[in-house]
């Protein structure tokens, strides 16, 4: 797990996402971004992808295997609450199968069972919490690999006791 922070003032982009207060406000203000987002996201700076690409390539052996990308930019069957985010993976060429999915609601009407799963900048302001990460360690394979990256407050105030917790009944 990679945590991030985000500077306090944000631009219209990144202030809508974060400030939005249902899941249908949330694909909404995506759906507006979906056209500009990953330029906007290059020019700031952000490589969290990269990084997270990175990570499960150094876990996950080459070969067939099933990848989801929580927040699409960079699997292989991908999963979005915006239409136009997945529109505009679509374009890309890189996914088998993509599909409209919020995170913080059960994924086993959307997904099968997956090696790796992977999600950058999800776990963030206004987006999704520990219950989305129980729905993507519910779609991973026993023995298979999560990655994702928590912006700070969310790992400190919520995704690392939820971790600890988990850990604490599994052990």
């Amino acid at each position: 797990m990679m945590m991030h922070n985000e500077p306090d003032g944000h631009d219209a982009g990144l202030g809508d996402a974060y400030s939005a207060q249902s899941s249908a406000e949330l694909a909404a203000v995506y759906d507006r971004w979906s056209d500009s987002y990953d330029e906007y996201m290059d020019g700031v700076g952000y490589r969290h992808p990269a990084i997270c690409v990175a990570l499960l390539a150094r876990h996950v052996p080459p070969g067939n295997v099933r990848v989801l990308d929580a927040g699409v930019g960079t699997g292989i069957d991908g999963i979005d609450i915006s239409q136009g985010m997945l529109d505009k993976a679509a374009e890309k060429g890189l996914y088998a199968d993509l599909r409209v999915a919020d995170i913080n609601h059960p994924l086993a009407p959307f997904c099968d069972s997956y090696r790796a799963v992977i999600s950058s900048g999800v776990f963030t302001t206004g987006h999704v919490g520990s219950q989305g990460l129980g729905q993507l360690l519910a779609v991973c394979e026993i023995g298979g690999h999560v990655v994702i990256t928590v912006k700070t407050g969310g790992w400190q105030d919520d995704v690392q006791p939820y971790l600890h917790a988990l850990a604490t009944r599994c052990w």
